[in-house]
């Protein structure tokens, strides 16, 4: 099942992530023996998911009580970083990037970039930026551990590296909600997307920079990631992977659930009523405005209704799987009432 948009379709990955015995050691090796039984996420795609990357990357997952371990392998013949500083635009450096929305409403989501001298930039964004939104950059991952093992020589112009090792732990008690809030997710899913930004370079004065234009202008980097956006923007949580966190440490299986199948279909008629505002200037009246198809789920037929309010609109549908209704706002949230 996909969801349509404007761009190119895509389907959401998912991943179980298995609970270890003990906690991990982060020193970027990725050596524990816990990671042995964790496998390889498929390798990353072009943010659009059209086309190969150049460099190969693959993620493992693990998690316990206190922390969500994710080890990171990147394949790179040219290692090189050098911001140094914590909170400076880390993609402005080769990076990989991390993105959590706990609850799977769009909103109030967590980014995380780390470059290869393990320099890192942790932020809070209340709302995708395709509405008017408050990112906060103060906002800090107490407790993060990270490290980089680099298989080769960081910014060493005159050698082929051949990649590096990303090791993070992140605590579970960052996400906490309120003070005695269990947001430990056992049995339970997180939205979750990586991403792996790549830039062209060109070596000055013995040193690795960020290539340049004919006219002295920055060339676009590469986005990779592992769960395709389909469109050149990692910030629609709704697009983003299922990780699911089993209190097994083998042999389990997760499902997408179809509730969510019904969601990318709110999703799919939340786009199209923000493309008939972009065109008219108002928002539509009626569903048969923006959809001229029947919507069908796993052979059930969803039946959407479309509400006009002064400040926007909201369009409710009742889950043919659950019984819930499930709305979605003019703002991209999703609210299920039972």
């Amino acid at each position: 099942m996909s969801y349509a948009q404007s761009e190119k379709e895509v389907t959401p990955k998912s991943y179980i992530a298995y609970k270890t015995s003990k906690e991990i050691v982060i020193d970027g090796d990725g050596a524990d023996k816990d990671w042995e039984k964790a496998s390889w996420t498929t390798p990353f795609v072009d943010i659009e998911g059209v086309e190969t990357p150049k460099y190969k990357t693959q993620v493992k997952m693990l998690w316990d009580d206190k922390y969500y371990y994710i080890l990171a392998k990147l394949e790179e013949p040219h290692v090189w970083a050098n911001l140094r500083q914590r909170d400076t635009i880390i993609f402005y450096n080769n990076d990989f990037e991390v993105f959590i929305d706990p609850d799977n409403d769009t909103h109030n989501y967590y980014e995380l970039e780390i470059n290869a001298l393990n320099t890192a930039w942790d932020l809070f964004i209340n709302k995708p930026y395709r509405e008017k939104n408050t990112v906060l950059n103060d906002w800090n991952i107490d407790g993060l551990k990270s490290a980089v093992k680099v298989d080769g020589t960081l910014n060493n112009a005159s050698d082929t590296d051949k990649g590096w090792t990303l090791e993070i732990a992140i605590p579970w008690s960052v996400y906490k909600t309120s003070y005695f809030d269990n947001i430990v997710p056992k049995d339970k899913f997180w939205r979750v997307n990586f991403s792996r930004v790549n830039w062209q370079h060109s070596i000055v004065d013995g040193k690795y920079e960020r290539k340049k234009d004919s006219e002295g202008k920055f060339l676009p980097e590469y986005n990779w990631v592992w769960s395709p956006m389909g469109v050149i923007n990692m910030h629609e949580p709704e697009k983003w992977a299922y990780v699911y966190f089993s209190s097994k440490e083998s042999n389990d299986k997760f499902t997408i659930p179809q509730e969510e199948k019904v969601k990318w279909e709110l999703y799919t008629l939340y786009r199209a009523q923000k493309r008939y505002f972009d065109k008219n200037k108002s928002w539509a009246k009626s569903l048969q405005s923006i959809s001229k198809k029947n919507i069908v789920v796993d052979g059930k037929t969803l039946k959407p209704v479309l509400e006009n309010h002064s400040s926007g609109f909201n369009i409710l549908v009742k889950s043919p799987f659950s019984n819930k209704t499930l709305i979605i706002k003019e703002d991209g949230k999703i609210i299920t009432n039972e």
